[in-house]
């Protein structure tokens, strides 16, 4: 049994997994769909061999650890029908994991460290209760349907998707929303701050070199953002507006769709003001 690569437990009401299949180390398929699973089985981490974990249709909440260590292989996680709320961080360690399924659970947000997941080319999402995205590079397929996306993250028009999926979101429309000041007004700790960016990204080797000896100044800048209008960098203090891409050429969409919104940030009212920018301004009803 030992050399066993495939393994149906599908519909079987398990509670626990059985103690003979942590010996299983080259199974490489494990179906463990519609049974009665309120965590995901800690014995998984011994399966050093498997490729695709089918856990859709049980009662998980909750995902230890400790599993990813040993599952270096997986390149198919499908997790629909379950209760998660969250991801943990560890699952960054799922170095050769293609596809991610987690329809119909309880999510609000996911962890940054899915981003380090360099192979994962598709994820779906659909019917959770997701607010925001982190930044996925790499991913081809995108099904976000029926979540709570007002607006996606500004990293969006980067990605080569080739297909996304977004209906039953609240996606922002596009209504012009204009602004009722002209002047910035900044602390003196965004003048500061917006200095130093520009004397940096003028190449000032004085300041590159004061910089390499200062970790706490360090930090700070390191959440700086870039304007979309003029391109110069900020730290605090912006507008936070949307940009309405056309991506009907670009990609297969949610029927209907035609233009994506995408967050954007601008350093000034000068800018916001800028006529023919392209961006819109949010307004908070």
């Amino acid at each position: 049994m030992s050399g066993l690569e495939r393994l149906n437990l599908k519909g079987n009401r398990l509670r626990r997994l059985p103690q003979e299949v942590e010996a299983l180390s080259r199974l490489k398929v494990l179906n463990l769909g519609n049974n009665n699973f309120d965590e995901a089985p800690e014995q998984l981490k011994y399966l050093v061999s498997l490729q695709k974990l089918h856990l859709f249709g049980n009662k998980i909440c909750r995902i230890s650890p400790s599993i990813f260590d040993g599952l270096q292989n997986l390149v198919l996680l499908n997790l629909n029908n379950n209760r998660l709320t969250y991801l943990p961080p560890e699952i960054q360690r799922l170095k050769n994991l293609e596809c991610m399924s987690l329809d119909n659970n309880q999510l609000r947000s996911l962890p940054k460290e899915l981003c380090c997941l360099r192979k994962l080319r598709e994820l779906h999402l659909s019917h959770n209760s997701i607010i925001g995205l982190c930044k996925m590079k790499r991913l081809r397929i995108l099904d976000v349907a029926g979540n709570n996306i007002q607006i996606f993250p500004t990293d969006m028009e980067n990605l080569e998707l080739e297909e996304l999926y977004c209906e039953d979101n609240p996606l922002l429309e596009k209504n012009p929303v204009s602004a009722i000041q002209e002047e910035d007004i900044l602390t003196l700790k965004e003048l500061t701050a917006r200095f130093i960016l520009s004397q940096l990204e003028n190449k000032n080797i004085y300041l590159h070199r004061a910089m390499q000896n200062n970790l706490e100044v360090q930090a700070v800048l390191s959440h700086k953002r870039k304007c979309a209008q003029c391109g110069s960098s900020f730290l605090s203090m912006w507008l936070e507006c949307v940009k309405f891409l056309d991506v009907k050429q670009q990609m297969t969409t949610s029927r209907n769709l035609e233009l994506l919104p995408v967050r954007a940030f601008l350093c000034s009212y000068k800018c916001f003001n800028h006529p023919d920018h392209g961006l819109f301004g949010i307004a908070v009803l």
